[in-house]
């Protein structure tokens, strides 16, 4: 009977071997594993190469559009405005009367100013009248002076009523010159009672209405902005570059413009100009205002549009470079003893290591790596890659949780459905004592 037990035995023994390496190599086990423990799947991951190219190192800032041309037009005499003949958006040409102000008082003192005028005219014939008598009495007592028949205190006397009408005809004559620079003053107020646009342009801004007292601005008083004209046909970019990037900056160099209203389109432009003082904006941060000439259409834009600007500052020939989202930190204390032994990258005396992950026949080999520059894509690679290696690219998730010998299946780009991918975006990790590239 014993015998019958274990004969029964070994058969289920050999059973069991035999099945156990059937499972084994025809790979059911490993799919057993994978539907009973779903972290043992491998992970699906994008895979790049590394590749040979040119990058543009670029500086980012955002900033608004502005029109290069603009003017506030404001009054040069206390009015009250009677007409705007123009509203907000609206073109005007150049010499267009935009604003017309009450001109009653104006033109009464234009009266009142010509009219001292006169009086003035009037008594410098008086004047001149008494200037030429006092001068026939003084030839007079000359003539008897040197005929001994006056003496010479009474042609003293008559000499000196002689100056006096002279002094007051030449005080006449000055009042006349005081009374047309009055006139012509009182003829420019009046004239500045209508006012023409400076430029051409668009209404971009009406500040006063009709009936609003306009007032003249002092030295430490602003005037009274009724409106302002701005030239929408040609548009710049008002950077605000941080302070940490503006050195490489320079008036000429290429930019790319994206606005946030016409979102996909990217626009052309050109470093123009650098104001030399730091600003401070309101949030405490401090920026180099940047002046960029954007090339734009006409009469699309609107002043104040939001947007952003990549400045080429740097362009590198024929480097090494893979994704930017590829490259991820580590902590040093987390890398294999492996990886550790045999890269010549790693600073060890840094806590954070930086690195990317190799795909080599369906699994991940953790690769520390020396970085360059970076643009919004790719980043150069100095030490720890050569051309033609496959790596993973991502998904970000994945990245953050692969580790060495992780098992992965590349993504299949013909089966992936447009805009299913996740955006690029910079790999996220602790903060590392490692220079910022």
């Amino acid at each position: 009977m014993w015998k019958w037990l274990i004969g029964l035995v070994l058969v289920l023994a050999l059973g069991c071997v035999g099945s156990g390496y059937w499972l084994n190599s025809s790979g059911k086990l490993r799919e057993l594993q994978e539907q009973f423990n779903p972290g043992m799947k491998p992970v699906t991951v994008r895979v790049a190469e590394v590749r040979r190219g040119d990058l543009v190192r670029t500086i980012s800032a955002p900033g608004t559009i502005m029109p290069r041309t603009k003017v506030d037009i404001s009054a040069q005499v206390v009015a009250r405005i009677v007409q705007l003949p123009f509203l907000e958006g609206q073109r005007v040409r150049k010499g267009d009367v935009i604003v017309r102000l009450d001109a009653e008082d104006l033109a009464a003192a234009l009266d009142s100013a010509k009219a001292r005028k006169r009086s003035a005219e009037a008594a410098l014939d008086g004047l001149r009248a008494g200037m030429e008598n006092a001068d026939r009495e003084m030839r007079r007592r000359k003539e008897l002076l040197e005929s001994r028949d006056m003496s010479p205190a009474q042609f003293d006397e008559a000499k000196t009523a002689y100056d006096r009408a002279k002094a007051a005809f030449e005080q006449g004559q000055r009042e006349i010159e005081i009374a047309e620079a009055n006139i012509r003053r009182a003829e420019k107020d009046l004239g500045n009672t209508t006012i023409v646009s400076p430029i051409d342009g668009v209404v971009s801004n009406r500040v006063a209405e009709v009936g609003e007292l306009v007032m003249v601005g002092t030295l430490n008083n602003p005037g009274s902005v009724i409106m302002q004209v701005a030239d929408l046909s040609d548009m710049l970019m008002k950077a605000r570059v941080d302070e940490a990037n503006i050195a490489p900056v320079q008036p000429g160099q290429k930019c790319r413009v994206t606005i946030n209203a016409f979102a996909g389109k990217t626009f052309v432009g050109e470093v123009e100009r650098i104001r030399p003082t730091k600003q401070t904006d309101r949030d405490g941060t401090t920026f180099f205002e940047t002046e960029i000439r954007v090339n734009l259409p006409a009469d699309n834009f609107l002043s104040g549009m939001i947007a952003n600007v990549d400045i080429e500052v740097e362009t590198f020939r024929d480097v090494l470079k893979i994704p930017t989202q590829s490259v991820i930190d580590r902590p040093l204390d987390e890398l294999p003893a492996s990886v550790l032994r045999e890269s010549t990258v790693i600073d060890r005396t840094k806590k954070f290591v930086r690195l990317v992950y190799v795909y080599e026949s369906g699994k991940v080999k953790t690769t520390p790596v020396a970085i360059g520059p970076s643009d919004l894509t790719d980043t150069v690679v100095l030490q720890g890659l050569t051309e033609g290696t496959k790596i993973i690219s991502g998904p970000f998730k994945a990245l953050n949780g692969l580790k060495e010998d992780s098992r992965v299946v590349a993504e299949d780009p013909a089966k992936k459905e447009p805009g299913t991918g996740d955006a690029a975006k910079p790999a996220e990790s602790p903060k590392s004592d490692t220079p910022s590239t």
